[in-house]
C-alpha cells in the first residue's frame, strides 16, 4: 500500500511538469519567471508529440520484457486508449485557455465520474451520502465560474465554454480510470499505457495535416519533456492503481491541487478572487469525502 501511495505522488509531480510545459505553449503561457519565447503550439500537436515518445518507450519495454504486444483484454485496452486520447486532448486545450490552477483542479473531478462508471460498468454500489459529496464538488465548480463577476484582475478570466469542456474532460477521464481498474487483473501496466499512443497517433496525425506548427530550437526539448514525463506519470499512475485499494491511494493524488495553485500563483501570476479559492476547496472536499467514505464503508461491510 505504501508503494502505491509513493507511486501516486510521483505520478502527480510528473503530470504537473507536463501541465506546466503545455501551458507554456498556450496563448496565455507567458511567465515572468521564465523569459522564454515559444510558439503557440495547438493541443493536438502536443498530444501527438507525447504519444510518439510514449509509443517508442512502451514498445521497447514490452519487447524487452517479452510481454504480449497487444495485451490480453483488448476490448478494455482499446476503451482505455480511446477515452484517454479524448480526455487528454480536451484537457490540454483547457489548460491553454483557462488559468493553470483552475484547469488542473477541474480535472480532479475525474474520480467523481469514475464512481459513476464503476457503478454502471463494474457494478459498484453508490451510497446515498455520496450524492451529497458530488453536489458539493459541483457547487465548487459553480463558484469558480463566478470568478469573472467577483474577480478584480482584468487579465484573468474564466471562459464558461472551456470550463464546461474541462468538466467533460474529467468525465471521460473517469472512463479511462475505470478501464485501468478493470484491467488490473489481466494486463501489465505497460500494455495499458501503450494503448493510449496506439489509438491517439493515427487521429492526431490526421489532425496535424490541417493544423500544424513546426517546432523550432528549444521547443523540441520541451516537447520531449512532455512526452517522457507523461510516460513516467502514466506508468506510475497505473502501478499505483494496481498496488492496492484505489480508494486509499487516489486521495494522495490531490496534493497536485496544492502544487497547481502554487505554480499558478507564483509562476503564471494568477490572482484569483476568494470565491474561486472557495470553489477549489469545495471540489477538494467533495472528492476526498466521497473517496474516504467509500473506503471506510467497505471496511465495515
Amino acid at each position: 500500500m505504501i508503494k502505491g501511495i509513493v507511486f501516486i505522488i510521483l505520478s502527480g509531480i510528473c503530470f504537473l511538469i507536463v501541465n506546466f510545459f503545455v501551458k507554456l505553449f498556450g496563448p496565455n503561457g507567458s511567465s515572468e519567471w521564465f523569459n522564454i519565447n515559444v510558439q503557440d503550439i495547438p493541443a493536438h500537436e502536443l498530444v501527438l508529440a507525447r504519444s510518439l515518445v510514449s509509443f517508442a518507450l512502451s514498445s521497447m519495454i514490452i519487447k524487452y520484457r517479452a510481454y504480449p504486444f497487444f495485451g490480453i483484454n483488448k476490448k478494455w485496452l482499446f476503451i482505455r486508449g480511446l477515452s484517454g486520447t479524448i480526455a487528454l486532448t480536451i484537457f490540454f486545450m483547457t489548460l491553454q485557455h483557462l488559468p493553470f490552477a483552475i484547469a488542473a483542479v477541474i480535472q480532479y473531478l475525474a474520480p467523481i465520474f469514475t464512481m459513476f462508471f464503476t457503478m454502471l460498468l463494474i457494478g459498484d454500489r453508490i451510497f446515498k451520502i455520496q450524492w451529497l459529496f458530488v453536489a458539493l464538488a459541483f457547487f465548487g465548480v459553480a463558484l469558480i465560474s463566478l470568478e469573472d463577476i467577483f474577480g478584480t484582475n482584468n487579465t484573468l478570466s474564466i471562459d464558461y465554454f472551456w470550463l464546461g469542456w474541462g468538466v467533460l474532460s474529467a468525465s471521460i477521464s473517469g472512463v479511462a480510470y475505470t478501464s485501468i481498474v478493470k484491467l488490473k487483473d489481466t494486463d501489465h501496466a505497460i500494455n495499458i499505457v501503450l494503448y493510449f499512443p496506439m489509438v491517439s497517433i493515427p487521429f492526431m496525425m490526421v489532425w496535424c495535416m490541417f493544423d500544424y506548427v513546426h517546432p523550432i530550437g528549444i521547443e523540441w526539448l520541451f516537447l520531449l519533456i512532455i512526452g517522457v514525463f507523461t510516460q513516467f506519470a502514466q506508468i506510475l499512475l497505473t502501478k499505483a492503481l494496481h498496488s492496492g485499494h484505489a480508494s486509499v491511494i487516489i486521495p494522495f493524488q490531490y496534493l497536485g491541487i496544492v502544487y497547481a495553485l502554487l505554480i499558478g500563483f507564483f509562476i503564471f501570476d494568477e490572482r484569483l478572487h476568494l470565491v474561486a479559492y472557495v470553489g477549489v476547496f469545495l471540489i477538494l472536499c467533495g472528492v476526498l469525502l466521497n473517496t474516504l467514505y467509500r473506503h471506510l464503508n467497505k471496511k465495515t461491510v
